[in-house]
């Protein structure tokens, strides 16, 4: 349970750290329009619900199939949150 974790927490700390900085620079010279890292708070604080709903399922280092169901639960609430924000 302990790699599951590590692998899943750590492979969304890589794509945050590298990947969202490359497709920066990446538009600047690709892109019809420069792309920049200013992020609207309402979707600064979906991410941080996430984090904390990520730490909150991983603290005990358990895991069963109520858990699992809450985090599809969580996870589509928060799409429907992104499908009907304003933009």
């Amino acid at each position: 349970m302990d790699l599951s974790f590590s692998i899943a927490i750590g492979s969304s700390v890589q794509v945050a750290l590298f990947v969202a900085p490359v497709l920066v620079l990446t538009s600047l010279f690709l892109g019809p329009s420069p792309m920049d890292l200013a992020f609207r708070p309402d979707l600064v604080l979906i991410v941080v619900l996430s984090v904390l709903v990520t730490a909150q399922m991983a603290s005990d280092g358990r895991s069963d199939w109520l858990k699992g169901t809450q985090l599809l639960v969580v996870y589509f609430a928060l799409a429907l949150m992104f499908f009907f924000l304003p933009g």
